[in-house]
């Protein structure tokens, strides 16, 4: 079985599903069906999503499978968000913790040395001090 294609292979157009078909009692239904969000993906951002679930979402974990920097993996994932139709977190256009900072408590949360709680009211008060 294949996945769907989301761009057309000839000019790169949305590709829309028109027909369903169900093996177990051989019932199909046509029209026009809108496909789900991840379906909108490249297979390279696919790929990416795969990766970031199989590691929950620790990026230090990411940087070590890809041999990518960590702003490198955060632009991804935000190529990947725009592609599923969302526009990335505003508050990251001016954070009041520096990269370097942020990293640091995710490094530590990733380690077992801060509790996830911590995690989220250190950040969150970085956060606030914009305010």
């Amino acid at each position: 079985m294949h996945t769907i294609p989301s761009q057309c292979p000839i000019c790169g157009g949305e590709m829309i599903v028109t027909k369903i078909y169900c093996h177990d009692c051989d019932t199909s239904i046509e029209g026009r069906f809108s496909a789900r969000t991840f379906a909108q993906l490249t297979l390279e951002q696919m790929e990416f999503v795969e990766l970031f679930i199989r590691l929950e979402g620790k990026i230090t974990h990411m940087e070590k499978e890809l041999g990518l920097s960590y702003p490198t993996i955060r632009k991804r994932l935000h190529e990947v968000i725009r592609a599923m139709g969302y526009e990335p977190g505003e508050a990251e256009d001016s954070p009041t913790l520096s990269e370097e900072k942020r990293r640091d408590i995710l490094n530590k949360l990733d380690a077992g040395e801060i509790s996830y709680e911590d995690a989220i009211r250190i950040l969150n008060e970085g956060e606030e001090a914009k305010s």
